[in-house]
């Protein structure tokens, strides 16, 4: 055999072997999930922050993969963290928006979120920040398959506490009416988050549970989610970290959190696990642009939170495991959190449920093709179930309908918001994100075929979940929890 065919062999069989999953006798990865709240894309400095570093984070980027077209699940709180521990779209589940305190519905038990999906293999689970997929028992995090909670229930400005820190009067109705907001163990209330001094403690404490977790199973596997509640508003810092940023407290929790993924990645290499972990970070959706001062960076794209264009869904994402996904690698190619739950079922060797997901495996991606195509399409939802876009590829076609903007609204500032109103009409529009991620250009007239195409796509998703703004029911939606 030739000194090239012989080459060339061996070539492919360390390609082949990088592609490999655990074998029975190798020993289960770890994950740590780290899930954040209205981070928008441009919030860390390896994504263009300006004046705070994040050098924790920044080396997890060179460590690991950087993804720049990854994209939540919906653009709101409680909808993107279905998507993300279901893999499913959150209308599919009947799921959507912000749910408030008391809401009668949640996650239905006959889903299986990915804490559920790990006890196929014995992995000890646990969340450790915000849950807000249902307050009411039968919906906390116990009764779906995580072993220990700690933290808050629902979004951390519904509380009874005015924007600037003082208790609501019953004329600020909209924050009066709220209970005190729950700091909870397991199924229990342990303690009341009351004022914004205990809030801008949060990340410290939830980050000490993390490590603590990551200590106390270090012999086992773990999957550990830790949903920070910030930099979602009201934000505060723990005393360490106001006034460490130029750019006032919204920078300093930023940093502060930047220091908790310093923590997590110190505790996994000081018991050994730092080369068997597999860590990801991202958010549930861009920034709550009207928050002014006290929001975050749409990185240049267009509108934020609340909004189906990109700065609502674009968020970071960065995937580290040392040693086995490639260093310094960027990621171009589409890819969402509903694709998070079937890339680590593909990982770990776990059976996916039988009902329909929406997530297609990123593993190829984490074991070096940052080519592979996980996703040709995407459906932006929002609302109820209102189908506002349509992706394929590079092109974006928004679909007309009313909805949230912060053009040419002035932002609040410290901690009050500005204006954002939901009743800007968006008419049909076809955007060529390749060239114009900021979706300035209309380019429907010029590309017709493409228009045509995206409207057939809009059609599949609207008779398989439906669309409120064509009054269509969906033939695949499942119903959600309810009591």
């Amino acid at each position: 055999m030739s000194k090239f065919y012989s080459m060339l062999l061996l070539a492919l069989s360390l390609f082949v072997d990088g592609w490999k999953t655990p074998t029975a006798k190798e020993k289960l990865p770890n994950i740590v999930l780290i899930f954040m709240d209205d981070l928008g894309y441009g919030d860390l400095s390896c994504y263009g922050a300006l004046n705070y570093k994040t050098p924790n984070l920044d080396k997890l980027a060179v460590e690991g993969i950087r993804f720049t077209n990854f994209l939540s699940a919906q653009p709101v709180c409680t909808a993107s963290r279905v998507g993300l521990l279901t893999g499913c779209y959150p209308n599919r589940l009947s799921m959507s928006g912000a749910l408030f305190p008391g809401a009668k519905v949640g996650i239905n038990a006959n889903e299986t979120t990915l804490a559920e999906l790990f006890k196929q293999k014995n992995y000890t689970t646990g969340i450790f920040g915000k849950w807000h997929l249902g307050d009411n028992q039968k919906f906390l995090p116990l009764q779906h398959g995580f072993d220990e909670y700690f933290g808050i229930p629902f979004s951390n400005d519904m509380w009874p506490v005015w924007y600037d820190g003082k208790p609501a009067t019953a004329e600020q109705a909209g924050k009066f009416r709220f209970p005190p907001l729950a700091l909870m163990e397991g199924n229990t209330k342990i303690e009341e988050i009351s004022t914004l001094e205990k809030q801008g403690l949060l990340t410290k404490r939830l980050t000490e549970r993390a490590v603590s977790f990551i200590q106390k199973n270090k012999k086992n596997p773990f999957f550990l989610y830790l949903p920070h509640p910030m930099p979602h508003v009201p934000i505060e810092a723990s005393p360490a970290f106001k006034g460490k940023s130029k750019q006032g407290i919204y920078g300093d929790v930023i940093m502060e959190i930047d220091w908790s993924v310093g923590q997590i990645m110190q505790a996994l290499a000081a018991n050994g696990l730092d080369k068997n972990t597999l860590v990801i970070f991202t958010s549930d959706n861009g920034p709550w642009y009207n928050f002014g001062s006290h929001a975050g960076s749409n990185g240049g794209f267009r509108e934020g939170k609340g909004t189906s264009f990109e700065g609502g869904f674009r968020v970071p994402c960065i995937m580290r495991w040392k040693g086995r996904v490639p260093a310094g690698a960027i990621c171009n190619q589409l890819s969402s959190t509903i694709d998070i739950l079937p890339t680590l079922a593909d990982l770990c060797q776990l059976k996916l449920p039988e009902h329909k997901i929406d997530g297609f495996s990123m593993l190829p991606i984490l074991n070096g093709n940052t080519e592979y195509e996980v996703r040709k399409n995407f459906y932006y939802y929002y609302y109820r179930n209102d189908l506002q876009a349509v992706r394929s590829g590079h092109w974006k076609l928004i679909l007309p309908h009313k909805g949230r903007s912060y053009l040419n609204q002035l932002p609040g500032e410290n901690g009050f918001p500005g204006a954002s109103p939901e009743d800007t009409v968006f008419p049909m529009g076809l955007y060529d994100l390749r060239r114009d991620p900021g979706e300035a250009y209309d380019v429907q007239k010029k590309y017709p075929e493409v228009v045509e195409e995206l409207l057939k796509l809009a059609e599949a998703a609207r008779a398989d979940l439906g669309d409120n703004l064509t009054k269509r029911v969906g033939a695949n939606v499942r119903v959600s929890g309810i009591y």
